[in-house]
């Protein structure tokens, strides 16, 4: 690693790191999954104490990232939910609309992406396939375990390359 690299970076997932998913869960649970009404919901969702807090604790001495597995044409409603629970300013990676890759492989992309530019200090995530990946390649992970698990979410994540 370079000395002439940015100030490090802590990078944050969104689902069920920051934002409550739970009110949305419903969508995933029908067949077909209704992800149209999956992502329009996300606006809705409530943030998590724990995740917002550590948010705001890393942004004290390092830039926010945000790495999350939802798709382009959310990042409207991703920046409004943002900045409307006043969280740090920092880039918003998401997968591409037509991306179907398993969140472990499009997270861990984008973390090496940006270790070759800045310190990654920690990466805040609650699927613990991306958990892994990330410490297997020498990330510091905490692991979100604050908000209630989805077995539907957690199919979507690594299966579907949905969120």
């Amino acid at each position: 690693m370079s000395d002439a690299k940015r100030p490090p970076v802590a990078v944050f997932d969104l689902d069920n790191t920051l934002a409550d998913t739970a009110h949305r869960q419903r969508f995933l649970e029908r067949r077909p999954r209704d992800w149209d009404a999956f992502f329009a919901a996300a606006p809705h969702d409530r943030p998590l104490a724990e995740g917002i807090a550590l948010v705001r604790e890393h942004a004290e001495d390092c830039g926010i990232v945000y790495l999350t597995g939802r798709p382009e044409r959310c990042r409207r409603d991703t920046l409004d939910w943002l900045a409307a629970h006043g969280l740090p300013a920092g880039p918003v990676h998401m997968r591409g609309n037509a991306d179907r890759r398993p969140a472990r492989r499009t997270k861990l992309e984008i973390l090496r992406r940006l270790a070759r530019t800045h310190e990654v200090r920690v990466l805040v995530d609650d699927d613990e396939l991306v958990c892994d990946d990330a410490e297997r390649a020498g990330f510091t992970v905490v692991r979100a375990r604050w908000a209630a698990r989805s077995a539907q979410l957690r199919i979507a994540q690594e299966r579907e390359g949905r969120t």
